[in-house]
């Protein structure tokens, strides 16, 4: 996705301890140690991860690239690793047994890098970029998630970009605010915002 902050693209995240991103600004990490360093920091701690050791981390996306129902992408912001993205099947993994799923459903966590210099509208650009990448399969007619109910900025996020709150949900590590969002929804926020 272009955009006035420049380009977004997606790739997969190689979880291996071995990989190397290749990128300039992450030198010689492998993308474990580049999320490692971003599920760990104080800015992310609805990302439950904050005392993840890096054999933690490597074992946690080990065992989503493992799964069918769980897909990882790290987000580049103008070739530079800026943001993860997870995909998955909620009807699988995640939700499973705690909402109706619906034909076409898919679920999304995304996190955006930390960094002492912000831009102003770039998470925005972030989660649009991945709702693009995610409405690309046609297959795809909702992308549900279920960030903690204290996330405030989430929320405000996720309804600027056309998500719907459906219902508060238990879940073993939070309570989370079940929301929606349709290709429609999504669309719809997209063409206000260009107004």
């Amino acid at each position: 996705m272009n955009t006035d902050l420049g380009t977004f693209t997606v790739r997969a995240l190689d979880p291996s301890p071995t990989s190397r991103s290749g990128s300039s600004g992450s030198g010689s990490m492998s993308d474990a140690e580049l999320v490692h360093s971003w599920v760990t920091h104080p800015k992310a701690s609805f990302w439950l991860m904050g005392d993840a050791r890096l054999q933690d981390v490597e074992r946690e996306y080990m065992a989503i690239a493992a799964t069918p129902h769980h897909d990882a992408f790290i987000g580049l912001h103008n070739g530079e690793p800026a943001f993860l993205m997870e995909r998955y099947d909620p009807a699988e993994v995640e939700l499973k047994g705690l909402y109706e799923a619906e034909p076409g459903d898919i679920g999304m966590h995304f996190l955006v890098a930390p960094t002492d210099t912000p831009l102003h509208g770039f998470t925005l650009a972030v989660i649009t970029t991945v709702l693009e990448t995610l409405f690309a399969d046609p297959s795809v007619r909702r992308v549900v998630v279920e960030p903690d109910v204290r996330n405030t900025a989430v929320h405000a996020l996720n309804k600027a970009v056309g998500f719907e709150v459906l219902r508060e949900i238990t879940k073993p590590e939070k309570t989370a605010l079940l929301s929606a969002c349709t290709r429609e929804q999504f669309h719809a926020a997209r063409a206000g915002e260009a107004r």
